[in-house]
């Protein structure tokens, strides 16, 4: 068995995927590549092949129908054979600590194994401009296996993303529900439903998880999640009705289910409102009634009890706060 499983979604990735793929390379015998071949119509499936062909004991490819990101996360979570799992983008890769990163893996497997390990992941804009790390210091316990419990508060801008996130792979499996296909932002729904699973952590102070900011197209891109604000709210709303916070019993661990599925509202509302219109408005609205009538005081919580109010206003006002709101945010952390 593999110590660890990286999925590597791919979609028209000719120009980039051979850097993503030869830093996981760098990791050896001890993981297992699994590139997917998304229905590619350039030669992103050959790429693959040739990787699979050269390295048949590390790299394998799946050729598939365009399903989306969410399906190349599902068909590498269905294949994959290591004890523990991550997903790199096509277009990301993963820094020269890799290697450092899968001793200390292996480390904790040898020692009863963990359902989560947290690396930081570091911003890469294309511009050169606003590059920084994603650290967890100030939150999590530092190269000792830990609980929620040993947890302190994250700020706002830390969340833990697929970027900052390898699963144990069981963990992952036992949510037993599929990631929608299609449907952009489901990496958030992924974390979100794998969370209640985890009970024992570990946390390691390293930019693992490159992350590249900045090609054109890119479904973080400011026009992009204008345009695809209804993938936002779809999202969010499956990831409220898939976790049940009243059978979340550890409170830092509630603490924190709160703060993600916060982060996940907001970001829904704030895509919907820089639209400024009435459709866009109507479906954030629905959002929240289909919530509600899921769970009513739950979602009272997060929309009535939260800043979220102020973005939910309705009408130019709303609109208005939620726009400069958001220009404060990707000022300071530039997320796009």
């Amino acid at each position: 068995m593999k110590l660890l499983t990286v999925t590597v979604p791919c979609y028209n990735s000719e120009a980039y995927m051979e850097k993503c793929i030869d830093s996981l390379l760098t990791g050896g015998d001890r993981v297992e590549i699994i590139v997917i071949d998304d229905g590619s119509k350039d030669s992103t499936g050959a790429i693959g092949d040739r990787y699979a062909a050269q390295y048949p004991d590390i790299v394998r490819v799946i050729h598939q129908e365009n399903g989306g990101h969410g399906e190349g996360i599902n068909q590498g979570l269905k294949h994959a054979t290591g004890k523990y799992f991550k997903v790199v983008d096509s277009d990301d890769e993963v820094s020269g600590q890799f290697v450092a990163f899968l001793d200390a893996l292996e480390s904790c497997d040898r020692a009863g194994g963990v359902d989560l390990f947290v690396t930081n992941y570091y911003y890469v804009h294309t511009d050169g401009i606003g590059d920084r790390s994603i650290n967890y210091s100030n939150v999590l316990p530092q190269n000792r296996i830990f609980g929620w419990s040993d947890t302190k508060r994250f700020r706002l801008h830390q969340m833990l993303t697929i970027h900052s996130c390898t699963f144990r792979t069981e963990a992952m499996r036992r949510c037993g529900t599929q990631l929608p296909k299609k449907v952009f932002y489901e990496d958030n729904l992924m974390v979100c439903r794998t969370l209640p699973y985890v009970d024992k952590m570990f946390y390691m102070d390293i930019d693992l998880y490159r992350y590249t900011i900045g090609r054109e197209g890119q479904s973080v891109q400011d026009d992009v999640s204008r345009r695809r604000y209804t993938h936002h709210l779809q999202i969010a709303e499956m990831a409220f009705k898939s976790v049940d916070l009243n059978q979340v019993s550890n409170k830092q661990k509630k603490a924190y289910m709160k703060h993600e599925l916060f982060m996940l509202f907001g970001i829904a509302t704030i895509f919907s409102r820089l639209n400024k219109n009435e459709e866009a408005d109507a479906a954030l609205e629905q959002m929240w009634k289909n919530c509600r009538a899921h769970d009513e005081a739950w979602a009272d919580f997060f929309r009535k009890r939260t800043v979220l109010t102020v973005a939910n206003a309705p009408g130019k006002a709303g609109q208005t706060i939620t726009s400069v709101v958001y220009k404060a945010a990707n000022k300071v952390v530039r997320f796009n």
